[in-house]
């Protein structure tokens, strides 16, 4: 059977990862693929439920190292139960985030060293690495904006952990995504998520077309 192939969607708060990573595994459901939408931390019950000590406010100070292992082992929880089941079924896996996020977060934003990343990602991983990586870019203040006014609605609900956290904070996350996607040109895009949720979605689709030698439909 034909292995399936990984992507993932990465950026900042505000950049519009959620509603991206659902406009595309819809897209690609469209066009007949079978898709695996998922995203982290959480994906999987376990990874769940490590999510919620991570996003949750009642914990507000993690020792960074100690954070960067929790997010891999949720991480590691979702690669065996979920992500490497459904490639190895020849799905599409669309990703809301993955281990790009904690290298942003924890060593570019919370100054982990990247030794402690790479042997957490060398265990956790065991190889696995996206056939794609879209990283929605959007200055921080922006981004920061969009998390206000999407917690101010009736229906929304309220900023987690990182969400809070200070502008230099998500400063530095941003310049860490941009840094990622220059170091690894071949498996990651920089697309700029600053415009409307349309012609963010027309990039990424084309983008995933180009990639995959996909049909118009995909």
């Amino acid at each position: 059977m034909t292995t399936g192939r990984f992507i993932t969607l990465e950026g900042g708060e505000g950049a519009g990862k959620s509603t991206q990573a659902r406009l595309l595994a819809e897209s690609l459901a469209a066009a007949g693929l079978p898709v695996l939408r998922t995203r982290e931390p959480g994906g999987s019950p376990g990874a769940e439920a490590i999510r919620g000590l991570l996003l949750g406010n009642a914990m507000a100070k993690w020792d960074g190292v100690a954070e960067c292992m929790l997010h891999f082992a949720a991480r590691r929880e979702h690669v065996v139960a979920a992500i490497r089941p459904a490639l190895e079924a020849g799905m599409w896996v669309v990703c809301d985030r993955f281990a790009d996020s904690t290298l942003a977060y924890q060593c570019f934003g919370q100054g982990v060293p990247r030794a402690v990343w790479d042997k957490l990602a060398e265990v956790a991983l065991d190889g696995l690495r996206p056939d794609l990586t879209l990283v929605l870019d959007i200055a921080p203040e922006a981004g920061l904006r969009r998390v206000l006014q999407r917690a101010g609605q009736p229906a929304g609900a309220g900023p987690d952990r990182y969400e809070t956290m200070g502008l230099a904070f998500h400063q530095r996350i941003h310049a860490g995504f941009r840094a990622i996607a220059a170091a690894e040109p071949e498996r990651c895009l920089l697309l700029d998520a600053s415009g409307s949720t349309a012609s963010v979605t027309a990039a990424i689709s084309q983008a995933v077309r180009a990639r995959f030698a996909l049909g118009a439909a995909g």
